[in-house]
C-alpha cells in the first residue's frame, strides 16, 4: 500500500514510541512525504524534544530512522498536480494542498491523516490512524 503521510503523523511518531511509529517502522507499507513540507517537521523540533524528553541527538536519530522508511517526494514531481490539488483543497486548508498533490502524483495512493479537513473533499482517499492500524494488524 502506498501512503502519503501528513505532518502530524510524523510528529506523533517522533514524540513517542507509539503505534504510529510502529506502523511506519514495521508495516512494510510504502510511505511518502512531500519534500516541501520537511520544514514543518524542523519547525517543531524543540517542541518535540521537550514533549518527548529526548536529547537533540536522540531526536535526530529517531527522525533519521523514520525517514529511512519514508520516501521524500521531490517538489518538482508535484508541480503538474498542483493546480488540481489547489482546486480540491485550497478553500478548505491551503497547507494541505501539498498532500493532495503528493497523493495525486503517486498512483493508487492514500493519505494518512487524522485532520478532519481532508474529510471535506472526496477526490483523494484519506485514512485515519485507526484505519491504517486495522490494515497493519491484518
Amino acid at each position: 500500500m502506498k501512503i502519503v503521510v501528513d505532518v502530524n503523523i510524523i510528529l506523533s511518531a517522533l514524540i513517542k514510541d507509539s503505534i504510529t511509529r510502529r506502523i511506519i517502522l514495521d508495516s512494510g507499507f510504502e510511505f511518502y512525504f512531500p519534500e516541501n513540507s520537511l520544514h514543518k517537521i524542523r519547525k517543531y523540533q524543540n517542541y518535540i524534544i521537550e514533549k518527548s524528553c529526548v536529547s537533540e541527538l536522540e531526536y535526530n536519530e529517531i527522525l533519521t530512522k523514520l525517514l529511512t522508511y519514508i520516501k521524500i517526494v521531490p517538489t518538482e514531481e508535484l508541480l503538474s498536480y498542483w493546480d488540481k490539488a489547489k482546486e480540491i483543497m485550497e478553500k478548505v486548508d491551503p497547507e494541505d494542498v501539498v498532500f493532495i498533490a503528493a497523493s495525486l502524483s503517486i498512483p493508487n495512493s492514500v493519505i494518512w491523516s487524522n485532520d478532519s479537513d481532508f474529510d471535506k473533499q472526496n477526490k483523494v482517499k484519506v485514512l485515519k490512524t485507526k484505519d491504517i492500524l486495522e490494515l497493519f494488524l491484518h
